[in-house]
């Protein structure tokens, strides 16, 4: 008895165990129905006209008036241009094409920087194709499933039967449908839809006749109306895929498996020049129409002088979707020439961009989004913790005062505290350097250090300028 305490008490709650990332908190843009930026909302903070800008150019790209546009996101580093990306990425939805890339990605490919670029472009642009399909649906009645007496002496098999407000059939079924409705978990009131030619189930909600029940039902439950009409019917149903995918799947020499291995190789322009021409064919037969997603390409400065090229010609085809570009840099070298240029980017190219300004954070700005990350990463903290971190943040960076914020719950997990106290941010604040104490600490002891090329004089000269900034 004691042996089987003893094994239930070292089981772990698995669905528990997730990754929070570095923007899981960003839920979209935090605006209101008329495009007005709120001070805190959907993870955003701060960042007002920035994130109107970004909100105008997301409604422009929903309405289907922009495309083959560039939009840059300058600032310092900290000042939120990744999350406003992501924010429009959220706030565009599942159905517009959303393609992320580092600057720095393109060389470590085994492929071409400019074939690297293509992919990433053909990734933002959706193909929305039209077709009709029978399908039956209905609600469900009822889900009898036989399963054998001892197993593996036969397949399940089982009933199902569904109705519409006009009539109701009972339908057989075999071990794949059987399978398919588990995974679904399908029950007696769900409104499904099967597609007949391949069996696929999808569950179209709750009906309205089921809503009194008394059922464990989550916020995301939709409640439908019971289907009218034949069981059976032929329906128009749309897929949405992007180019690259089409590109993917005529590619003779990777096939449709590369969508899995992501292993695609180079594609060949005669396969891209037949799919434009067959795309186009089925949107002038309105079987189809194109929707311009967007790219996102992060660090854009480390694109070289070929790249920015590629991109000007990139950005003229019919088939262009939106580039948002970030970068943090000021007036710098454009990467393979000697020339300078504002953002490391060429002129040229820089004209075509609407230019969206961050600005730092405010005080008060920090402590929200610390706030927000206290709460996203479960951590309590107490008042006069949160004030010490927003000093931390505003004397440092944002970044570091966020990375602080699981190294101190450790802390005090350790002291077995319920909540993070000052000591805890102490404690860690003295255990991890933020730039500014690790750039003095490496000035004071350079010549202690390998292959220094910094002369004692020089290390004076930037110790006194680190302890002035």
């Amino acid at each position: 008895m004691a042996m089987g305490d003893l094994k239930i008490s070292e089981m772990r709650d698995l669905t528990r165990i997730e990754r929070i990332g570095a923007h899981s908190h960003i839920r979209g843009l935090g605006l209101d129905s008329s495009l007005e930026p709120r001070l805190s909302s959907e993870g955003m903070v701060g960042q007002i006209p920035a994130r109107k800008a970004a909100g105008i150019m997301v409604k422009m790209v929903q309405q289907g008036k922009i495309a083959g546009r560039a939009l840059l996101l300058a600032g310092q580093p900290g000042t939120g241009k990744t999350a406003i990306a992501m924010g429009m990425a959220k706030s565009l939805g599942q159905e517009t094409p959303f393609a992320m890339l580092a600057g720095s990605e393109l060389y470590s490919l085994d492929m071409s920087k400019t074939e690297a670029l293509m992919q990433a472009f053909r990734k933002a642009i959706g193909v929305r194709i039209k077709e009709e399909a029978e399908v039956i649906e209905g609600e469900v009645v009822e889900v009898q499933i036989d399963r054998p007496a001892v197993a593996g002496a036969a397949s399940k098999t089982g009933k199902l039967t569904l109705k519409t407000t006009d009539m109701e059939t009972v339908y057989d079924l075999g071990a794949k449908m059987i399978e398919a409705l588990g995974k679904e978990k399908v029950q007696s009131g769900d409104v499904i839809a099967i597609d007949k030619a391949s069996g696929k189930i999808t569950k179209l909600g709750r009906s309205f006749a089921r809503s009194r029940d008394y059922d464990a039902m989550g916020p995301q439950t939709k409640f439908v109306q019971c289907p009218e009409g034949e069981l059976q019917k032929r329906k128009e149903i749309v897929h949405c895929v992007t180019l690259h995918e089409i590109d993917v799947i005529n590619s003779r020499t990777q096939g449709f498996l590369a969508l899995f291995t992501g292993d695609t190789g180079e594609i060949r322009a005669e396969v891209r020049e037949q799919i434009d021409t067959k795309v186009a064919e089925w949107r002038e037969e309105g079987k189809a129409e194109i929707v311009p997603g967007v790219l996102f390409i992060d660090e854009v400065h480390m694109l070289d002088i070929e790249c920015f090229s590629f991109l000007n010609r990139a950005l003229e085809n019919d088939m262009a979707p939106i580039l948002v570009v970030a970068t943090n840099r000021g007036i710098t070298t454009i990467r393979g020439t000697n020339y300078r240029s504002p953002h490391g980017i060429p002129i040229d190219f820089l004209d075509r961009l609407l230019i969206i300004s961050t600005q730092p954070y405010k005080e008060e700005e920090i402590r929200n989004i610390l706030d927000i990350r206290c709460q996203e990463e479960d951590v309590e903290m107490s008042e006069d913790a949160k004030v010490l971190l927003t000093k931390i943040g505003v004397n440092t960076s944002l970044r570091y005062a966020i990375h602080l914020i699981t190294s101190a719950a450790l802390a005090c997990q350790k002291r077995k505290g319920k909540a993070v106290e000052v000591e805890d941010i102490t404690r860690v604040y003295n255990l991890f350097y933020d730039v500014k104490r690790s750039t003095q600490y490496l000035m004071e002891y350079q010549s202690q250090y390998m292959f220094n090329e910094v002369s004692a004089g020089e290390a004076e000269e930037d110790e006194t300028a680190a302890m002035v900034s």
